[in-house]
């Protein structure tokens, strides 16, 4: 319902100035001029209101006139989002091509869910039991490979007085509520402002890792389910390919990805192969447990301050059902970049480079929504949401605003390094400045769900990368043959786990994903090659020989070997690689 009708006094790109909106609230959605462009009411003074434009300002003029809504920007949530392509504000973009071709048309009124699509809703729950907020009354399956759990709508207590199953559109009515002051009639669809983070019970400490197939992030960098990463990296580095093997392979129900002012191209490789991607779980198409929202470079500026909103509000909504949620934003630095715009626009002081001062405390509420929780209802389930953002910092000079301010709230730094990129090492994450804060927390489901050895073995690798970088000043100084037979098989060892455990194909049938027990096997052969070789060095064996053992070349096929045949293919190569080193320690001759 229209409240409040303003008219334009300046316009600023997509900044526009308004009078007579003294009625208005903060943070309204506004229709402004003739074609009716949504925006949202950013500052107001006395009864001027600055409004961030979400569409292409061009010829709106002073004298057009504004008019409030008088709600705030609210997301669509319910069945039909799963699968979807959405913009910034929650727009389909599939049924806007449809109406207007492929260029966005501006002020044109799309509903974010289909009114026409019928879903078959079962009741989980009778006539005359009580229900709080976020209980859940029925279910309704949306895909293949996921349940949609209809909610009691955030405050609303009370009494089921009727549920109906069968076959509704998302606005009928399905139940209705009997609270002290009126009945409330629920329907399959709710509404939320982006801006708030949705309730609930209680936030617990993240305890188990978000398993993502990438060795060099589940082995030495991991994630909580329910923590925050960040991706920072120069342009080449590869951090839209982290984000979409993280997208494709992560170990969460749902995956809510957003292109927050990428470019076209990305955005079409995501919308391309996610259709034609398999869960390896269950033999079906990504897209089945996947929502898309796609903010390109080519699209309003404003709109990508809200499209990390709308994504992590969506996100939310899944969490509260009690599902595991993976939510990658590509990238935050072009959200920081339409926060400077507006901010300059509406001539705030400026803060370091030009970000508004608040820029650090707009990005902590962002990653602070992310979380283990205890949703509202009464059944105590735990739902789980996890963030993991990339950076684009110019050059790749991390000590600029947004990487930093990222990097004082996440607890996950892939560092993505350039010379790694370039020399085609994929994931290029920097072994030696990239960090996770969460290893004591996922410590111990490690070694109680993989190996008791897996921390130890972690220690072990980081301790040898660690060495090779100091060796390598030794031998650019003074050369290979000023090291000890030891140190030359630590240089050895580091190569194998940089080239046979760290280094992945993304684009490999097998090597793409790797699981936990196989990662385990792999750093098993590299350090049992090294502790063997290391002994029988100790007793006098010529390094050179070692080196030249026919069954180090299978330690670095091994990644390449399918899961079912992991275990055979682990114990053949041990049990050669056991007999050569006592072969070249005894100055015998390998077979050809």
């Amino acid at each position: 319902m229209l409240i409040n009708k303003g008219t334009i006094k300046k316009v600023a790109g997509p900044l526009v100035v308004a009078s007579g909106m003294g009625n208005a609230n903060m943070f309204d959605v506004v229709r402004v001029g003739q074609e009716r462009l949504i925006g949202e009411i950013i500052e107001m003074r006395s009864d001027r209101a600055s409004i961030q434009i979400y569409e292409e300002t061009a010829g709106l003029g002073p004298g057009a006139p504004v008019e409030s809504t008088g709600e705030p920007l609210s997301v669509e949530l319910g069945p039909g989002l799963i699968g979807g392509i959405f913009d910034g504000i929650e727009r389909p973009l599939d049924l806007i091509m449809k109406r207007s071709g492929n260029n966005l048309k501006r002020g044109i009124e799309v509903l974010p869910l289909n009114r026409e699509i019928k879903w078959t809703f079962t009741p989980t729950i009778d006539v005359g039991a009580k229900v709080n907020s976020g209980d859940i009354i029925g279910t309704i399956q949306e895909t293949e490979l996921f349940t949609h759990k209809i909610m009691v709508p955030n405050g609303i207590n009370g009494t089921i007085k009727s549920i109906k199953s069968g076959d509704f559109t998302v606005d009928q009515i399905v139940a209705v509520i009997g609270t002290n002051n009126k009945d409330e009639e629920v329907s399959l669809m709710q509404k939320w402002p982006v801006r708030v983070g949705r309730p609930y019970k209680k936030k617990l400490p993240p305890t188990e890792p978000l398993v993502t197939g990438q060795r060099v992030i589940d082995t030495l960098f991991p994630i909580a389910k329910g923590g925050v990463a960040a991706v920072p990296g120069p342009f080449g580095s590869g951090k839209t390919v982290v984000q979409h093997q993280l997208a494709k392979w992560a170990d969460a129900d749902i995956i809510v990805y957003i292109g927050c002012g990428e470019r076209g191209n990305e955005m079409t490789d995501v919308l391309n192969e996610f259709p034609e991607l398999i869960d390896p779980k269950t033999g079906r198409s990504l897209m089945e447990r996947t929502v898309l929202i796609a903010n390109t470079s080519d699209m309003p500026v404003a709109a990508r301050e809200a499209s990390i909103y709308t994504g992590i509000t969506i996100a939310e909504y899944f969490r509260d059902m009690g599902y595991s949620v993976a939510l990658m934003a590509d990238s935050t630095s072009r959200w920081a970049e339409a926060l400077r715009e507006m901010s300059g626009r509406l001539q705030e002081m400026p803060g370091e480079e030009g970000y508004p001062a608040y820029l650090g405390s707009r990005l902590a509420q962002f990653y602070e929504r992310a979380g283990r929780v205890i949703t509202s209802g009464s059944d105590n389930r735990e739902g789980l949401l996890s963030v993991i953002g990339a950076v684009s910092p110019p050059g790749g000079d991390i000590s600029e605003p947004v990487s930093q301010a990222t990097l004082r709230i996440v607890k996950v730094f892939w560092g993505l390094d350039s010379a790694l990129a370039y020399s085609r090492h994929f994931p290029a994450i920097n072994w030696l400045n990239s960090y996770s804060l969460y290893v004591d927390s996922v410590s111990k489901w490690f070694k109680d769900n993989v190996n008791s050895n897996w921390m130890d073995y972690r220690s072990r690798i980081i301790r040898i990368l660690s060495e090779e970088a100091e060796l390598q000043e030794i031998v650019k100084l003074v050369g290979m043959d000023s090291l000890s037979p030891s140190d030359r098989l630590k240089l050895e060892t580091a190569r194998s786990i940089r080239e046979d455990f760290l280094h992945q194909n993304a684009f490999h049938e097998i090597d793409t994903f790797t699981p936990l027990n196989k990662q385990f096997l792999m750093l098993e052969l590299i350090l049992n090659f090294h502790d063997m070789a290391s002994e029988k060095i100790s007793k006098g064996t010529k390094i050179e020989k070692l080196l030249k053992i026919p069954s180090r070349e299978k330690i670095g096929r091994f990644k390449y070997t399918k899961i079912e045949d992991v275990g055979s293919e682990f114990k053949l190569i041990l049990r050669e690689l056991t007999k050569q080193v006592e072969l070249a320690a005894s100055e015998g001759e390998f077979d050809a």
